[in-house]
């Protein structure tokens, strides 16, 4: 399936693909991040033919925002359940880019809802790992602080596995929540205390902090340490699941940005959060999995998960693989046609999880998160470095 791809999309070559969205991206060179890739996943019990999946992918692409975008479209059936991978760009036909931030909250997960409605699908809602109510970002003024900052600093408390306070604060961060220990002369700092503030979308604090011991939770310093232990060893299950999924995205790509991958990552549930020295260094990284509810450091995971080797890795550009026609040759499937359009940049990462996912989802982090597939080890992503 294609829309805005003029000509048979089946008589068209790998490369003349990539030259049709090349052209589009083209047209606003000073974007890096001009790639999509999505993928919609359904249960197996969801009765499915080419022309209703033609109609789910178009009328999703359309409540996204994307219904004028050149995308590529297959079908993969070979795995427990049925999905679809959709390439497409965010470059519009005249040059002008359309903003994909927080576009899981803010368009996917309507358009799930109104598309598990109408074409009568299983719904999604509750599936996650944990049944946990979903946790919305804070957002300063929409509510009284002390609720917003005690329901959500009391959710990432039970809710997620962290092994130290660090950690426990990247969490939060993924929610516009920082927590505070003060100056380590404070009297604060000394008596072990805590204060939690809202944080703006440039991570800084804004209203009236709060004390850990106002909060009905108590997430003190010390009611906190004592979930280390059991959180380091609960989260060791899901530690291989996360290299998956963060070489899913390097896997995807021939050359992509710090902001790309970030971006990448937030689309398959995971927060990436990078810290910086005083100089604007960067000297660590976090991962959040919304999906699992694990964090880990990034060196945790392994020397190449590290911020160092990271860093090294990334590009001046996101450019994605355009590997997704060489998969079909090795794996079951179907490739159909739709619409017809223009332009666009590669494709790749492979999703797995049940019932209809938009892999688009992130900052709505109660949002159903997929699993990536397994692919080899991670000395794959070392070469690169």
């Amino acid at each position: 399936m294609a829309s805005a791809f003029a000509g048979d999309i089946d008589r068209l070559s790998l490369a003349q693909k990539a030259e049709r969205f090349n052209k589009r991206t083209m047209l606003n060179p000073s974007v890096k991040t001009n790639a999509l890739h999505i993928t919609l996943n359904f249960h197996p019990s969801d009765q499915l033919d080419s022309e209703k999946l033609q109609c789910i992918v178009s009328a999703y692409m359309e409540q996204i925002g994307f219904g004028e975008q050149p995308f590529l479209v297959y079908l993969h059936e070979d795995t427990h359940h049925p999905h679809v991978h959709i390439a497409t760009t965010n470059i519009r036909s005249d040059g002008s880019r359309i903003d994909i931030h927080g576009i899981g909250y803010r368009l996917s997960e309507q358009a799930r809802k109104s598309i598990e409605q109408k074409y009568d699908l299983t719904v999604a809602e509750g599936r996650s790992l944990d049944n946990f109510p979903k946790i919305k970002p804070a957002v300063y003024g929409e509510g009284p602080t002390k609720k917003t900052i005690s329901n959500i600093v009391t959710a990432v408390m039970k809710q997620y596995r962290y092994s130290s306070f660090p950690e426990f604060n990247a969490a939060l961060k993924a929610f516009n929540i920082t927590t505070d220990r003060g100056a380590e002369d404070s009297v604060m700092y000394q008596k072990r205390g805590l204060i939690y503030s809202i944080l703006d979308d440039n991570d800084n604090k804004v209203g009236i902090p709060l004390k850990a011991s106002a909060i009905y939770a108590k997430p003190t310093l010390d009611n906190l340490e004592k979930r280390f232990d059991k959180n380091t060893k609960d989260r060791k299950v899901f530690r291989e699941e996360l290299r998956d999924k963060i070489d899913g995205v390097f896997n995807g790509y021939q050359s992509i940005t710090r902001t790309g991958f970030e971006l990448a990552l937030q689309e398959i549930g995971v927060t990436a959060d990078f810290r910086r020295n005083e100089q604007g260094r960067i000297y660590g990284v976090t991962f959040i999995d919304h999906g699992t509810k694990s964090v880990f450091n990034g060196s945790d995971l392994g020397k190449a998960y590290s911020a160092a080797a990271l860093t090294r890795a990334f590009g001046e550009r996101d450019i994605l693989v355009a590997q997704l026609d060489k998969t079909l040759e090795k794996t079951p499937g179907k490739h159909f046609t739709y619409k017809d359009s223009t332009e666009k940049s590669h494709l790749e990462m492979t999703q797995k999880t049940g019932y209809l996912d938009m892999v688009l989802s992130r900052s709505d982090q109660g949002f159903m998160q997929p699993t990536i597939k397994k692919k080899k080890r991670r000395k794959k992503l070392q070469q690169n470095l």
